[in-house]
């Protein structure tokens, strides 16, 4: 029986638009002047930039080329843990300004909360850090969803398609793999989690359907179905 549901966010509660053409953008646009105005004061923000150095080899006082490398990062979608740091501490100041709400389908909205209210456990794993995953779910266009999670996971555990993160997330969970249910539009990454003992959907919101053995869906009332039937 699954008795955890631990999701992705980036096209499957929540669109891939939504990521790209608005937070990928505001990160982008405010990254200069927050770092510059942050970093001396700030040791949160100067632990990432610490560890931006040291990836890629950039001197510490060159604050001119760290926010470049930042910046580099952000055009390549690298999954860095500083990078993902940085944003979601200015997207907090955007979702607290009122400037950002964060998008959730209204079918992932409606399940959430079903699933919440009928005992199962909600857990989120996403290459955005923990802090943008809990803004993204606190302050999106239907309420504040963070209440449903019982916890999140980000690139600290490791990287989503490798069967090794999942393993530690079940660590961390302590419960029986095939109790657990992965959500995600990316099918190597329910490809790790499966190798890991988890049931998997994958969540396709948009184009053809995939010819594939593995369960897949359009929408969280089809995962329901799988759900109720496990």
């Amino acid at each position: 029986m699954i008795r955890v549901v631990l999701t992705d966010i980036e096209g499957t509660t929540s669109s891939i638009s939504f990521v790209h053409d608005v937070l990928f953008p505001y990160a982008s646009e405010h990254l200069a002047d927050f770092v510059r105005t942050q970093h001396a004061d700030n040791p949160l923000v100067a632990e990432q930039l610490d560890a931006v150095a040291t990836t890629a080899g950039v001197d510490r006082g060159d604050i001119d080329g760290l926010i470049d490398t930042l910046q580099a990062w952000i055009r390549e979608d690298r999954k860095e843990t500083p990078l993902k740091t940085l944003q979601g501490l200015i997207w907090e100041q955007g979702y607290q300004q009122g400037v950002l709400k964060g998008h959730i389908y209204d079918d992932a909205a409606d399940y959430l909360q079903r699933w919440h209210d009928r005992g199962l456990r909600l857990f989120v794993y996403s290459s955005g850090s923990v802090k943008a995953q809990q803004l993204i779910f606190g302050y999106t266009t239907a309420g504040d969803f963070t209440p449903y999670f019982s916890g999140y996971f980000d690139t600290r555990v490791g990287g989503k398609k490798e069967a090794g993160s999942y393993q530690a997330i079940l660590g961390e969970l302590g419960v029986e793999p095939s109790t657990v249910l992965f959500l995600s539009d990316v099918e190597a990454e329910l490809e790790a989690a499966e190798t890991a003992g988890m049931q998997t959907a994958w969540l396709v919101r948009d184009g053809d359907l995939p010819d594939t053995g593995r369960f897949v869906a359009r929408t969280f009332s089809e995962v329901d179905t799988l759900l109720r039937k496990r």
